[in-house]
């Protein structure tokens, strides 16, 4: 019997995270928008719920091995999930990025073009063809041999390594030696070894200084230690290592990160002499394709290279491969990234942009019937840039495909064919789905918020913009694409810096922190992790936790036991617990696939060991306190000065709905920067500060956005200065100044193209921003 198509995914009793035991039916082959305050748990629906239930069952079906680690990793908390594709993940969550990944391993396109420079490149006359290998930096085919393939070398000079060349080398001229018994017994093998470590440094033999400190040899000597006070220590066989073989140990392999930032700055970093910095060896540079080699090509925007591509001449092989090479590079362009070259490491992109390399990979992937789940995919887009985005997403729909999307800006929420609004608010206030339909039919529903916003938006209050204190000027700025670019930045007011992704907002701004005068203190609030691992969390972060240690060792039954303010650190033996040392969680490491957590068999996730958990304060052990929220804390901690200040802080950016204790992996840029602005915003300070801040509406929802605003605002009117690289118009319109930057991206960009007051700039002719700034400002 033939079973009808159903053409819903239908989610019952789903409990992940914040959600209230939801039942949803989502349509298939379409364009669907979660949408709902920051934290209401739109991600846990479409990320946590529909997404981890198809990688579950993806698992399942590939490997045997993957249903232990299914067991271990714990299935989503949904009752029963029906109708779902194979699913697709985009999302933000940035993979440890490595300095060898790049735009080009991102999209896969660097594949493309090695196999362009082994089959059509022209190779030096008798020389053999190279195959693909050979043209990667990541291969040993291809990789220079002296900084093997990382473009830089590391060495170190006499004026690090000895900065003050008139002490001995007793009194410690060698300043980059270890200290205590390491830094004693290598100059007991020197003086063993015939060398004078009592006469000034620059009165030795220049001869003898260079091998001091830079020789490969290590001989090994028999050391006759001078005798110390009442103690006879017997002679013993040393080995020497060199001032500089010792650096370079330390920085490549240290476990430890204070010994290996300590020995880098004794070391000066320098495009490789051998490759200049190009990465490849001498044979794979001397290959051309149109008169260039590899790394030329890989230099250059997109943009640029696509028109080179179309130049090339090598036959029907030639045209074949560059004809994929330039549909796959107009896909990259067409999601507004044209100004990204090959060779960018990819830790230098913004979150945003790298998710939409991945999609314009996914795009070129011709996947058919699967659901892809992307995560607020307009982040660090222009207006202008959003509408690119928007015929991506159809495209991917009219490839008959389900496109799930996690979106707060208004113009992808219109485009949605079905809306799912969650909340009503955030964290414990959320968790229900509102409204599942067409996205007209939430005029019909009261209680969401994204309704006003959605249906109801005027124009915003005209506000008359203040007049700034004074100016500071910046630049000439040579960076990027900037060149030489000079502008004044006006003092006491906000200013927003508008543009196209990639025309120069962010390294404009970013050169306001080198210089100050006029300004008493910087503060820069970027979408940078707040830690790495799930030991960094929100408490820890903000110095709550140390607050919240001292309150629980005050306690009478920490004082009878003698536990201190330590014993409720998880982070260090003692109250925390062994088996998973204080993580609270165990990692599983999985071939082939990311790493996952689960939680520790011996204390279930709380970190602490049973002694520890036996001390409360107010009812409440430590663990759970760190699973409170920053609401919920708030009331627990009433009384507490300097807890009630932080979590105030965190209460106005619209993060109460955070737990105390969530960890900084679980975080997204938008959330870790706005903890980072109330960790600002509790310190108490007077004199005048400058706030810059990098899209810090990113990841919000726009009542969320109402609330940050109104914070901005207070610290200028409080006679701060506060500078935003900002897309969200309506943030715009209610700026004092705007500096627009373009008019394009890349080469086409680094330009001041308008400033003024909003409604100066949205008058201005030839401006990306001028238009849509216009609508906002609804005139």
């Amino acid at each position: 019997m033939h079973t009808p198509h159903d053409p819903y995914v239908r989610v019952r009793g789903a409990w992940e995270h914040n959600l209230r035991g939801v039942d949803v039916d989502i349509p298939r082959d379409a364009l669907v928008v979660f949408t709902g305050v920051s934290g209401s748990g739109k991600s846990s629906l479409a990320f946590g719920t529909v997404y981890a239930e198809a990688q579950r069952r993806y698992f399942e079906s590939v490997a045997p091995y993957a249903r232990r680690l299914i067991h271990q990793v714990g299935a989503p908390k949904v009752g029963e999930i029906t109708g779902l594709p194979p699913a697709v993940s985009l999302e933000q969550r940035r993979s440890s990025p490595s300095s060898r990944s790049s735009v080009g391993t991102v999209t896969t396109l660097s594949n493309s073009l090695r196999m362009l420079f082994s089959r059509v490149g022209d190779h030096p006359e008798g020389a053999p063809r190279l195959d693909s290998d050979a043209f990667s930096p990541n291969t040993a085919a291809g990789a220079c041999p002296k900084c093997h393939g990382l473009g830089r070398v590391h060495s170190t000079t006499e004026e690090l390594l000895v900065p003050d060349p008139s002490l001995s080398i007793r009194e410690g001229a060698i300043a980059a030696w270890p200290g205590a018994w390491q830094g004693k017994n290598l100059r007991d093998v020197l003086d063993a070894l015939g060398h004078d470590v009592d006469r000034p440094w620059r009165d030795l033999a220049q001869q003898d200084r260079d091998w001091i400190l830079f020789t490969d040899e290590q001989p090994v000597v028999t050391v006759h230690p001078v005798r110390e006070a009442g103690r006879i220590q017997r002679p013993y066989q040393g080995t020497y290592m060199s001032a500089r073989r010792y650096v370079l140990h330390t920085f490549s392999d240290s476990r430890s990160r204070t010994l290996r930032a300590r020995a880098e700055r004794f070391l000066t970093s320098e495009p490789c002499p051998v490759c200049a910095g190009r990465r490849l060896r001498p044979e794979s540079l001397a290959v051309t394709f149109a008169g260039r080699t590899i790394a030329e090509l890989a230099a250059l925007p997109l943009t640029a290279l696509a028109g080179v591509l179309r130049e090339g001449d090598g036959g029907e092989t030639a045209r074949v491969l560059t004809a994929d090479l330039l549909a796959r590079v107009a896909t990259v362009t067409e999601l507004g990234l044209g100004y990204l070259s090959l060779d960018r490491a990819t830790p230098t992109l913004s979150s945003g942009e790298l998710q939409r390399l991945r999609l314009a990979t996914q795009l070129r992937s011709g996947l058919f019937g699967v659901v892809y789940v992307l995560d607020e995919p307009s982040a660090g887009l222009h207006p202008a840039d959003t509408e690119a985005l928007l015929v991506v997403l159809d495209r991917l729909k009219a490839g008959g495909n389900s496109v799930f999307v996690v979106e707060h800006h208004l113009g992808v929420v219109r485009h949605a064919d079905w809306l799912v609004d969650v909340g009503p608010l955030a964290g414990e206030h959320g968790g229900r789905v509102l409204h599942s339909g067409p996205p007209e039919q939430l005029a019909g529903v009261s209680e969401s918020v994204t309704r006003r916003f959605l249906l109801e938006a005027g124009p915003p209050p005209v506000r008359t913009p203040r007049e700034p204190s004074g100016h500071l000027t910046l630049g000439p700025v040579t960076r990027h694409n900037l060149r030489g670019l000079t502008t004044r930045l006006p003092l006491g007011v906000l200013t927003a810096v508008t543009g196209v992704s990639g025309s120069g907002k962010s390294t404009l701004v970013g050169s306001v922190t080198e210089e100050h005068p006029g300004v008493g203190r910087l503060v820069t609030v970027d979408q940078k992790p707040i830690g790495r691992t799930p030991r960094s969390n929100l408490a820890t972060y903000t110095g709550l936790f140390d607050v919240v240690r001292k309150v629980f060792a005050a306690t009478g039954e920490a004082r009878e036991r003698g536990y201190r303010a330590g014993r409720f650190s998880f982070n260090v033996s003692g109250g925390r617990c062994e088996t998973c040392q204080g993580e609270g969680f165990i990692s599983v490491e999985l071939l082939f696939l990311p790493s996952t957590y689960t939680p520790c068999p011996a204390c279930g996730g709380a970190r602490y060991n049973e002694e520890t958990l036996q001390v409360r304060h107010r009812g409440l052990n430590i663990a759970e306190v760190l699973d409170l929220t920053v609401e919920g804390a708030a009331d627990f901690l009433t009384g507490t000065p300097a807890a009630e200040r932080s979590l105030r802080a965190l209460l106005d950016v619209g993060l109460g709905y955070l737990r105390l204790g969530q960890p900084a992996t679980e975080l997204s840029g938008g959330e870790a920067q706005r903890i980072k602005l109330a960790t600002e915003l509790q310190r108490l300070r007077r004199g005048h500060t400058l706030y810059v801040l990098d899209e810090p509406t990113t990841g919000l929802h726009p009542a969320d956005v109402e609330v940050l605003m109104r914070q901005l605002h207070g610290l200028v009117d409080a006679g701060n200065t506060v500078v935003v690289v900002e897309h969200d118009m309506d943030v715009v319109a209610g700026a004092d100044r705007v500096i627009d930057m373009g008019p394009g991206g890349g080469d086409e960009g680094g330009r001041i193209v308008a400033s003024g007051s909003p409604a100066e700039v949205a008058r201005a002719a030839g401006s990306r921003t001028a238009p849509y700034l216009a609508e906002a400002l609804g005139r």
